[in-house]
């Protein structure tokens, strides 16, 4: 890129500012700041004097390099901050334009309404691992905590639990209570508590029973009925979605649920999904839920980082298209030089990955969006950058 192109963001002067200024489009800009390709018309010497006056205007010192190329590589020890801005738009719902659809060919849109299969489903080598954990705890009983950062894929995978249940005609129930006004205390929302848990159980296993009053009789009726259920060749399995916002309390008491048996048998295997809030609560270092933390598996979805091509590769495959015809071979380093930052104090550096599906779904979607608008062929690493 030109030398340019870092001083007019410094000064806050942007690329389609430039262009109109200098009687271009903003495609031409964007080729001569990115990629060093001047136009024919105007030539070089007349391009380089309208943006020397456009400088000066702005108070900005008019030196010879600007218009010379420099390295835009980002090496291990180059530090990338994540601005509150840059981390809302990887979070807000990004959509593809018609104009890029008709622009790269892509007549589904790779990201948006792109899981309804099992196939559909991207295998890293993480999902995978966490993908058969869910299948072996739902199917042969576990308590075991699916945790991961916003967009990972958590809700995606208890889909395809779900899926995979039916497909398979596996004799498994699975009991999803509600979680709609969840909160983890009762002044910002509900506390999902003991008795709701119970008559979601009831109702899934045994609906045509109505659940008892007291609790004691509720759960009498919801060891029998289980009991009952697990002779007649079923396994049941409780997932618990948004679980950060569960009550200590509740989390508590999911110890007395697992601990439901038929003799020697495990009535009920327990199935956590939370972002990392659900983490801190199942500190083991907490005494108030020391008890369920040393029965319940942490299980993690990391970032894609290394996966990151594979995932790409396979997304726009399965809407038939092929990502050498739309990315750049740079463009791979401009997503990590996006997603990747660092955070230092005095006594350490942490380097932090945001390379979860949805932040890589709506950064890619906003490059083809821009990469269509200024005309670009292929969308660059460098054109990442400027999302």
């Amino acid at each position: 890129m030109l030398a340019l192109k870092p001083l007019l963001q410094q000064h806050g002067i942007s690329q389609a500012d430039l262009a109109r200024t200098v009687e271009l489009s903003p495609a031409t800009i964007a080729q001569l700041l990115n990629k060093e390709i001047w136009p024919t018309n105007p030539d070089r010497t007349a391009l380089q004097a309208r943006i020397s006056l456009v400088l000066s205007a702005n108070g900005i010192a008019v030196e010879s390099h600007l218009f010379e190329p420099v390295s835009t590589a980002v090496t291990a020890d180059t530090e990338i901050t994540m601005t509150s801005e840059v981390l809302d738009m990887l979070l807000r719902k990004q959509t593809l334009s018609p104009a890029a659809r008709k622009h790269f060919g892509l007549f589904r849109d790779p990201f948006s309404e792109d899981v309804n299969e099992a196939d559909d489903v991207f295998n890293s080598p993480t999902t995978r691992y966490v993908r058969e954990y869910l299948w072996s705890t739902a199917k042969f009983g576990g308590f075991m905590a699916v945790i991961g950062e916003s967009g990972a894929g958590k809700s995606t995978l208890r889909k395809d639990l779900e899926e995979r249940v039916a497909r398979e005609q596996a004799p498994i129930i699975l009991i999803q209570p509600y979680v709609l006004g969840m909160e983890d205390n009762d002044i910002k929302g509900k506390t999902l508590k003991s008795a709701s848990i119970i008559d979601a159980i009831i109702n899934t296993v045994a609906p045509n029973e109505n659940p008892k009053r007291t609790m004691e009789a509720k759960s009498r009726q919801l060891h029998r009925i289980l009991k009952d259920s697990r002779r007649a060749g079923f396994a049941h399995c409780l997932i618990i979605e948004e679980a950060h916002a569960l009550s200590t309390q509740t989390l508590k008491h999911l110890k007395r649920f697992l601990e439901l048996e038929d003799g020697f048998k495990k009535l009920l295997s327990i199935i956590l999904i939370g972002q990392t809030e659900l983490k801190k609560k199942l500190d083991e270092r907490s005494p108030e839920v020391r008890e369920v933390v040393q029965r319940c598996e942490l299980v993690e979805l990391g970032p894609l980082d290394a996966s990151i091509d594979d995932y790409l590769r396979f997304k726009f495959g399965r809407v038939g298209a092929d990502i050498a015809n739309v990315f750049e071979a740079d463009a791979i380093d401009g997503i990590r030089a996006q997603l990747i930052f660092t955070k230092s104090n005095a006594k350490n550096r942490e380097t932090i990955s945001l390379m979860y599906p949805l932040m890589v779904n709506n950064l890619v979607t906003a490059a083809l969006n821009q990469a269509a608008q200024l005309g670009f062929t292929k969308v660059s690493g460098d054109l990442i950058r400027e999302v």
